[in-house]
């Protein structure tokens, strides 16, 4: 199939919020042949007036979430002073999402009977933010606690990192792992395989010969997508700070040491390559744009999947716990939080909008989270 039409703009995803709508849940196995996931309708080319203000609403978006420009004495108070405020207003934004650790008594006795599955962001949850995504190394101690729930729970890792880099970092065979924002799925052989559905898996073995399924609803762009990497790193490349970071089923474009000044040309060069790949979206997370196929899959897709293969989705004795900090992590929230099963933990330093029920500061409190869940189950059985 050709995957390049005589569409005239690419698909954005708008960067402006849009209203919460209620959701049914449908698990991913009732999606049509991947080959259908192509057929996406013909829009007309928007008017030159609305393309500039989409435009000033990405480069908006992507000053937001940027390191705010060195205080000046006559514009700003002391820092002291500013630092009381954001945590008055951190401590303030906990009431809505109060801390999975100062609520652990309340999540045990959710938990208390139930099956636990837990499902983890890797970058900002895991390990650190970085300047260079590549040195984004978990450490030993969190290595240590994820293999120690991993061993209680069912658990999964699902980044918008290609598969195999995220595997690479964290190094467990005991844990499943989705990539490429659960485009790219390495997971349980499902526990029912006449259950009427129709996903295109494929057996595999894991690197100590366990075996698994592959799922990937995305394999038709692997060429498109490989192609666009190529022409967005040639494009980019004269932007001081600018980095490709190809993650099979979807590119990124970091852009966290680039000078403010140059946001704009970022997104221009990217929007500009994009014209002629309509089948692709633009996306964008922290300090990151990203190019994906257009498909109706995302982390929440993937929690779903993977709930259905572990032959935990029908269940009501179960509950899913999704840990993440990025945007994308708001997809998987959202099925949570929809279908009232399970609930998502926000990591994040600053009050921001989600659809998670708890939260954590950081990467530390991420940790002594699993611990404390790890002591829980040992201490219950």
């Amino acid at each position: 199939m050709d995957l390049k039409t005589s569409h005239n703009s690419p698909v954005f995803v708008d960067p402006l919020p849009s209203l919460a709508l209620p959701m049914t849940y449908t698990t991913p196995t009732s999606f049509p042949p991947s080959g259908l996931y192509l057929n996406t309708p013909k829009k007309k080319p928007l008017p030159s007036k609305i393309e500039e203000v989409r435009a000033a609403g990405w480069l908006d978006l992507m000053l937001a979430s940027s390191p705010p420009r060195k205080r000046q004495s006559k514009d700003f108070l002391p820092h002291d002073v500013q630092a009381d405020d954001l945590d008055l207003r951190y401590r303030n934004w906990m009431v809505n999402y109060p801390s999975a650790l100062g609520s652990f008594e309340a999540i045990t006795e959710l938990a208390r009977g139930k099956k636990l599955a837990l499902f983890l962001d890797y970058d900002g949850t895991l390990s650190p933010i970085v300047d260079n995504p590549a040195n984004a190394v978990m450490s030993d101690e969190m290595r240590a606690a994820v293999r120690h729930v991993a061993s209680l729970f069912p658990t999964a890792i699902i980044s918008g990192r290609s598969r195999d880099k995220v595997f690479d970092f964290v190094k467990l065979t005991e844990l499943y792992y989705a990539g490429s924002h659960g485009m790219d799925i390495m997971g349980p052989i499902r526990k029912s395989e006449s259950n009427g559905h129709h996903v295109e898996c494929v057996r595999s073995t894991d690197s100590e010969g366990k075996e698994v399924n592959l799922f990937q609803p995305a394999s038709e762009f692997l060429p498109m997508i490989a192609e666009v990497f190529e022409n967005l790193s040639e494009s980019i490349k004269d932007i001081e700070g600018a980095r490709m970071e190809d993650n099979k089923f979807c590119v990124s474009v970091h852009y966290r040491n680039v000078a403010p000044h140059d946001y704009e040309t970022v997104h221009q060069r990217v929007t500009a390559v994009l014209k002629d790949y309509p089948c692709l979206r633009l996306t964008h997370g922290r300090k990151v744009l990203e190019v994906r196929p257009v498909i109706d899959w995302n982390k929440g897709k993937a929690v779903e999947f993977l709930l259905e293969s572990l032959g935990l989705s029908e269940s009501d004795d179960v509950l899913p716990i999704y840990v993440g900090d990025d945007k994308t992590d708001e997809d998987a929230f959202k099925v949570l939080k929809a279908n009232n099963h399970g609930f998502g933990i926000l990591v994040s330093s600053v009050p921001k909008d989600s659809d998670a029920f708890y939260s954590l500061r950081d990467p530390s409190e991420v940790m002594e989270f699993l611990r404390t869940l790890a002591a829980w189950k040992e201490g219950s059985s």
